[in-house]
Order: C-alpha cells, then structure tokens, then sequence
C-alpha cells in the first residue's frame, strides 16, 4: 500500500531572506530564516496542501541540518529519506528583494550536505511506499547525486510511481557562472541540455519556465524547445509562462504556443519571485495527484503560485488548502495579497505549527504577588528567580515529556525558569501586560514600539491580560483597545502566536453575556488571538455563549484556557467539569492555587527546594488529574450517546 503521494529528492537549504525590502542585499540589516531548496520547498507546499509527503536530501549534523529536519517535521513532511551528513554543513541561501524585477541571491552550497546524496541513501522501501516521485535538475549536474536521483527513478518506476521532473535551472549550479550570479536563470550549454535530455524519457511530467525548457531543448526558440523535448520524452509537458499562466502539452506540440490546455491565472502584485515555481509545482502535483484534469491542476496551481509571488519567502508563502479552496471561491479584495486581510489570517491560522488539543498550564508569570510575598519575609528579589525555576521543575516532573502541559513565565523575574524551557516540549506563554494596570499598559522592556518582541523565542507565545468590562466608559475602552491592538499587530509582526486573557469580574457585574460580548468586540477591531484565557465561568449557558462567540468569529482558533484567580481547589475542580463539557475549551491555566501556600513557606525559609517541588508537583498533577478526568467524562458521555 502506498502511504506517500509524493516524494520529493535534492537540494535542502536554509533560506535567509534579507528583512528590508527595495534595498541591496549588501545593505541588508537582518534576516528572517525559512526552509528552503526547491523539492525541500515543493514537500511542505504539498504538506500543506492535504498530500502526504516526504523528501529524500542529506542535511548537516549541525543547527541548521536539525532546523531543516525539525521544520520538516512541523509541516508534515516523512523525513525517513533525510539524512545526516556527519562530515558536510547544510546548504545555505542568502536572498532579497531589490524590486519587483531583481531578486538576488547567492547560493552557499560547496561541498554541502545534499550534494553529498549518494545511490547508498536511496531506500528501495520508502521509494516503494511513494505514488510518486519528483526529482530537480540540479541533482544531475554531478555524477554522485545523478546516480542517485536515477536509481530513485528506476525504483519508482518499478514500483509503478509517477514520476515527475522540474527543471529547475540554476547556471551557476550547473558550474557555468560564479557564486555572484545567482539571479541568473539562463546560460546556454549544450553539455547541460545533453544531461538533461538523457535522462528525459524517465518522467512522465516536466515542468519549467521558457528558459528552462529552452536549456532542455537546446534552443531559445520555446515552441522548438517543447518540440525536441517531445522527441525524446512521451512526458506531459507544463510550461510556466509568468504573468499568462501555465500551459500543459499532452502528445505532439502544436504549432501554436498558445495551443496547449491552460488554467485559470490570477491577476497579482508582483512582490517575490523567488519559491513562486516551488509553491505552483506542489499546486499542480495536488491537481495530478488527484486526477484533476489539467485545467483544474493548472488553475490550482497558478493561485500557489500567485500567493508565493504576493509574499515574503518561499515556503512561508505557500497557502493551506482551506486558504486556498477560500481564495479559489472568493478571490483577493486587494492584489497584494498578503495585504489581504482575510487571506492573511487564514493563513495564519491554518499553517500554524504544533498540535495542543490538551492544555494543562502552571501559570507562574505572578509579578505583584510574589514580590509582596518577598518583601514580606524579608527575601530578597532574587529568590523570587530562583522559586520559578523550582516552579518548572514541578511541570517538567509531572511532564515527564509527554504532550499537553505548558507554562507561563515572565521574563522580568522569570528569566532563568525562561531559559530553561527552551527546547523541552512544553508550551511556553510570557505575560506582555504591566501587572494589575488598568488601562492597560506594557512591560517596559518591550519599548514604546513594542520592537522588544523581535528578541522573542518563536515558541513563545505573547499573553497579555487586560481588565476589560463591555460596559466600560468609552474613553477607558479606547485606550486599552488601541494598546491590545499594537500589541496584537507586532505579535503577527514578529510570527508570535497571541493570547488574549481577559478579566471582567473585577470591575462590573457579569451574566452569561458577559464574556461573549467582550470576545465579539475584541474580534470586531481586528484581534484574533490564537488563545483566549477566561474566567471560570460559572453556568453551561455563559460557555456556549463564548463558543457561539468565537466560532462565529474564528473557526480556526487553536481554544480556550480555564484560569484559576486563587480559587479554591475544589471550585476549580467543579469550574473544570463544566468546562470540559465544550470542545474550545482545552485546559487550564492556574497558578496561585497550586504555588501561593509553597511560596510563602519556601521564602520564609521554612521550606527547602526539594520540598517546594514535592509540593507544587503533587498540587499541579492533581489540576491534570482533574482536568483529565472531566474531558475523559464528557468524551466517554459524548461515545455513548453516540451509540
């Protein structure tokens, strides 16, 4: 049984794209880092897409090789086939965006990790497993990798596999410019169109631009060059035309260019070129893969390829299918589409990474409370430091590596806890808010930009808590909605996911309206968190209005926590069996009622650190116990009603 659609093979790099735009690469200030290399790139947009993909390439033993490999992972790519070069650094690309016509880029790929692939990498079972296998030219430009692209392309065709090929041209990869001519797509060569049409007749798709077909037809005259591959290949040819869309060639070339079958195209801001053919390529291999006709599969792939031209980077910009099957049925309110905002969101949304369908948080981003704690016992500010990092040690214990628990940390007098966290699984939230402010008002470490967050981890996630009544006075609303929606804006900025806590009980009356009405007018200026964190609500009916709420606004929201406000244990207990009852909501997040009695005795110096942990172990892992029997409650109720 084949468990892949597609499998891709080649190059796999780090792309650094210069973060400033209009500029030359020599004046780049910065840089964001994305995947990258073109069947690394046509693997996640497949991914996205609904397919089931998975790359054969190497990657070095170093921290690139394992971003490469983990972000493979986070988009649903098998990397079975990836492996580790323990001599060979990954590849790496440097890009920018001069214009809407210049693009440069400079290729690190000598002696690289991917080049390395060799015929001993190629794996007759994953090959086996595959309905398809896509290979890229550059892969044949040097014995060692060609031999292994073509021993995957006898296996796949052994096995019954599509096989598919896109030329993907780089002169300068091929040896015929140096490393400053990255940009450059064409260099006539008749030793590369020999290669290339030696190996045509192996696939059963060939996808490239003109000038890529004019390298594989050996001239510059593109309907002669789709001619003289059509004598050596029996292939679908698909030729990528830019601005008119795509045309697909199926048995003798006709003598007109427009002749062959073509989809729908889309009219766009041209913004980046660069991963545009990636992003349409895993476009049409959607459409191929599902016997769509070549209408269809072309249409789906020039609206890929729309989206990656629209934004910055390559695999970034690829689109989710629910973004796409949107887009396909609703269109664009802007031509730059990343300025849609719609759009935009969607793609936030449905590309998101990680998985958190249980969220079992120890809050202790308590700022106020611990430092009056302090002060009454005479300790000092340190200790209050030192008490969070026993506080994770009591998430961790209880974690033990397993999914769905988490924290919240400050970073003012959490730091250590902060750093520790890094890299152990846990879902990490960090409080934006200054504490107890009403209006709200921000950490001042974060700037008056909020230009602080760009030195964020991007497993943190931006909490802030506002006390926020919907009957507020109009001025106090104003201001604290003007500061939710800066933050909420650099949070996107900075691809931080956002939660939004908000507490209402301590500055008005509250019914079952309450929260939903708060969520409906934080939707209504444009917030849309990843996370909502609300009050123990205390009625079924006051949690069917915020599911009506948020559903209503935001499908794709990742859920709700449960927060505790030092309630005791067994009203928590009760406030979660309620809650349990509605799929949004996912967890809690409590704090005080698991560490306030410890913290006062441990900074009295009547407890010791390993009594500290003992205790806030014992109190979290009952929160996850109660928790977890609630939703297991509901879940078990919900099986039998259903028989």
């Amino acid at each position: 049984m084949h468990q892949l659609d597609c499998l891709t093979i080649g190059r796999s790099s780090v792309d650094l794209y210069g973060a400033q735009v209009g500029g030359r690469l020599e004046d780049m200030l910065s840089f964001e880092k994305y995947l990258g290399g073109s069947p690394t790139n046509m693997a996640t947009g497949a991914a996205r897409l609904g397919l089931k993909s998975g790359l054969i390439t190497r990657v070095g033993d170093e921290h690139m090789g394992r971003f490469i490999r983990e972000e493979l992972v986070r988009e649903g790519v098998d990397v079975s086939g990836v492996v580790t070069d323990p001599e060979r650094l990954s590849a790496l690309v440097i890009l920018g965006i001069r214009d809407e016509e210049q693009f440069p880029l400079i290729f690190y790929r000598e002696n690289c990790a991917d080049m390395a692939l060799c015929e001993a990498d190629i794996d007759e079972a994953l090959i086996a497993r595959a309905r398809s296998l896509v290979a890229t030219g550059t892969h044949l430009s040097n014995p060692q990798t060609e031999a292994a692209v073509l021993k995957a392309l006898t296996l796949a065709r052994k096995h019954g596999a599509r096989t598919a090929l896109d030329i993907d041209y780089r002169p300068n990869l091929w040896g015929l410019s140096g490393h400053g001519d990255g940009e450059n797509r064409f260099i006539a060569s008749e030793k590369v169109t020999a290669k290339l049409q030696s190996t045509l007749s192996l696939f059963d798709l060939i996808v490239g631009t003109e000038e890529e077909f004019h390298i594989a037809g050996g001239t510059t005259d593109t309907l002669q060059a789709l001619k003289n591959v059509r004598t050596v290949s029996a292939a679908t040819l698909v030729l990528k035309r830019g601005a008119d869309g795509a045309s697909a060639f199926e048995g003798d070339i006709p003598d007109d260019i427009d002749g062959g079958v073509a989809g729908k195209s889309f009219r766009i801001e041209v913004f980046n070129v660069l991963g545009a053919g990636d992003g349409f390529m895993a476009g049409l291999l959607k459409g191929w893969l599902t016997d769509r006709n070549w209408r269809e599969s072309l249409t789906i792939a020039n609206a890929c390829g729309a989206f990656a031209v629209s934004r910055h980077g390559c695999t970034p910009a690829y689109p989710s299918l629910t973004e796409l099957e949107y887009f396909l049925e609703h269109g664009a309110e802007t031509l730059a589409l990343r300025k849609d905002k719609a759009l935009e969101q969607l793609h936030w949304s449905t590309n998101r990474h990680g998985n958190w369908p249980q969220m079992r948080v120890f809050a202790f981003d308590h700022r106020i409370q611990l430092e009056e704690m302090a002060a009454q016992y005479g300790a000092p500010a340190d200790r209050i430091s030192a008490f969070k990092e026993l506080c994770l040690k009591a998430v961790l214990s209880v974690a033990d590596g397993k999914p769905g628990h988490g924290i919240l940390c400050d970073n003012r007098l959490g730091r250590s806890a902060l750093y520790k966290a890094a890299g152990t699984g846990l879902w990490i939230g960090r409080p934006t808010e200054w504490p107890g402010s009403r209006p709200l008002s921000l950490e001042p470490e974060l700037g008056e930009d909020i230009g602080g967050l760009s030195e964020w981890p991007a497993e943190h996630v931006v909490k802030v808590l506002c006390f926020y009544h919907p009957d507020d006075n109009a001025p106090l609303k104003a201001e604290q909605e003007a500061t939710l929606k800066r933050l909420f804006a650099a949070a996107r900025r900075n691809r931080l996911e956002f939660l939004m806590e908000v507490v209402s009980s301590k500055h008005g009356e509250t019914d079952d309206m309450t929260a939903a009405r708060v969520i409906d007018r934080l939707y209504g200026i444009g917030i849309y968190p990843d996370w909502w964190k609300l009050e123990p609500l205390t009625s079924e009916a006051a949690w069917a209005n915020v599911s009506t709420a948020i559903e209503r606004n935001d499908r794709h929201t990742r859920g709700i926590v449960v927060l505790g406000l030092d309630a005791p244990e067994q009203e928590l207990a009760a406030s979660f069996a309620t809650a349990a009852r509605f799929p949004l909501v996912k967890g809690f997040a409590v704090g005080r009622s698991i560490f306030a009695e410890t913290a006062r005795a441990w900074l009295s110096g009547a407890l010791g650190d390993d009594q500290a942990v003992a205790e806030m172990t014992e109190k979290y892992s009952r929160f996850c116990r109660y928790w977890d029997e609630a939703r297991n409650r509901t879940e078990q109720h919900e099986t039998q009603e259903a028989f």
